[in-house]
């Protein structure tokens, strides 16, 4: 008993003196993300320009030189270390600013999708003269990066926190699987964990998993001959092409019913009174299991070389990207959901809900009242995986990883349309490009600020992970496919 009264009180003052640190941390975090909250807002029309400048430059996956070089002047000039053509990727870059531990890293995009050229106008009006456009995004993701590290990188400068951010510029996440590359490279070993986000048609913290996915060029090549005075003497590669697509869709019915492959021919021949002696054709294998991915695309395979040999032509296949399914981190999700909570959602004006409401027209579907951009989705997990697949899962198996959406575009508004491209070149994707921007800086003030919940992220990602997980790229090793989209 007597040991009992002695330790008492020597706990109560270790507890108190816990609650008191607590207490001084979180006061003076608040001070810090209102300090960050008002700093972002304050430059909202200066990113909003740099958006619309990568907007209107539109290139498209591995081919973002003007887009990668504005984000690279912009941090430069903001005192940020910038090393380019990382990974054997001239549109690459990792910036840095501070030292020592922890490092936090910031995924920037900033790739657009061919065929997407529109307007930014609520009715469908393509730009004369262009092809791509930000159908997903990326001009805001890669802006929206920019500006949290800018302000992250002057708390540090202002002694506020101590420790490195990495601003990791991530080209061609369409299809081209740049950051698996950059993870291959060891780019993420001293990460301590990444934040990124998304655009997107509300507000939300990304929980649960996406789908792994293996994408590839199989390309035919036969006998061209006249097709009416002697087709004896060819051997088409599109019969090639249409013969392999004919058994991947029989082949449909006898594989995993959450496996999802789509197909594009990018080339089929010239004239129809020409035998066509080369044909290609674009294919997409994607399951919530990378292993799922790798036999049903070895199918894929069979069913190709099957397809040569039934029409004497011949084939060959490039894996241009492989991604992983995503691994979630909820400790990290629970933070990021706070700290939206806190920005909260985008709100509108009179003449952006006219506008919000005239392109909600174009939809044939029922969609989501305008006034949902202004609101934060509930934090639920999505066990089986969204609908798509990003390079940023690659990331995640490498470091502790969250992201968020954020509604840059009008509510029930899909990615990849022309409707998307429209609302991001308007204020309504420049607000809830800020909104991304505030969420993640006072995330990572989080994790700066209180290395128990950092080591607690880390922790469940180590028991997630397992014990004996090994990183294999889905695309081997062969060097990035920088001509992917030619």
């Amino acid at each position: 008993m007597r040991f009992y009264s002695l330790i008492f009180p020597f706990y109560v003052w270790l507890v108190t003196c816990q609650l008191t640190h607590a207490q001084k941390s979180s006061g003076t975090n608040s001070k810090l993300k209102s300090q960050a909250i008002q700093d972002i807002q304050a430059k909202h029309d200066a990113y909003k320009k740099i958006a619309l400048q990568i907007w209107g430059y539109a290139e498209v996956g591995y081919k973002e030189k003007e887009s990668s070089a504005l984000l690279q002047k912009t941090l430069a000039d903001n005192g940020f270390k910038v090393e380019a053509g990382v990974a054997e990727i001239p549109t690459a870059f990792v910036a840095t600013y501070g030292s020592g531990k922890p490092v936090i890293g910031i995924l920037a995009e900033f790739d657009a999708l061919p065929g997407l050229a529109q307007d930014s106008v609520p009715e469908k009006k393509p730009i004369a003269g262009k092809n791509a456009g930000h159908g997903c995004g990326h001009h805001l993701f890669g802006t929206a990066s920019v500006a949290t590290s800018i302000e992250l990188k002057q708390l540090i400068e202002q002694k506020k926190f101590t420790g490195t951010i990495k601003v990791f510029g991530t080209p061609a996440e369409e299809g081209g699987s740049g950051k698996v590359y950059m993870v291959r490279a060891g780019l993420f070993n001293d990460v301590d964990a990444v934040i990124h986000w998304h655009p997107g048609a509300a507000n939300a913290v990304s929980m649960g998993s996406s789908l792994s996915n293996i994408s590839a060029k199989f390309r035919f090549t036969g006998l061209s001959a006249h097709a009416a005075a002697s087709p004896e003497r060819g051997r088409s590669a599109l019969d090639g092409v249409e013969a392999m697509d004919n058994m991947v869709n029989m082949m449909r019915e006898h594989i995993p019913s959450a496996t999802r492959i789509h197909y594009v021919i990018t080339s089929g021949g010239k004239a129809p009174n020409v035998v066509p002696d080369f044909a290609e054709v674009y294919y997409y294998v994607r399951h919530p299991n990378r292993e799922v991915v790798r036999e049903v695309f070895e199918r894929v395979v069979k069913a190709a070389n099957g397809a040569a040999m039934g029409t004497e032509t011949k084939v060959e296949y490039e894996i241009t990207g492989g991604v992983y399914e995503m691994l979630s981190n909820n400790v990290l999700a629970d933070v990021m959901y706070k700290n939206l909570n806190t920005v909260g959602g985008v709100a509108y004006t009179a003449k952006e809900v006219e506008f919000a409401k005239k392109l909600q027209t174009s939809f044939t579907y029922t969609v989501p009242p305008v006034d949902q951009a202004a609101k934060v989705e509930p934090l639920t997990e999505d066990k089986e995986g969204m609908g798509g697949s990003t390079d940023v899962a690659d990331v995640s198996w490498t470091v502790p990883t969250i992201g968020l959406s954020t509604a840059t575009w009008v509510p029930g508004t899909p990615a990849h349309s022309w409707q998307a491209v429209a609302c991001g070149g308007t204020d309504i994707g420049a607000k809830g490009m800020i909104v991304a921007a505030k969420t993640m800086a006072l995330t990572a003030i989080d994790l700066f600020t209180t290395p128990a919940l950092l080591q607690k992220a880390k922790d469940e990602f180590a028991k997630a992970r397992g014990s004996n997980f090994q990183y294999t790229p889905l695309v081997g090793n062969r060097k990035p496919a920088l001509n992917y989209r030619d």
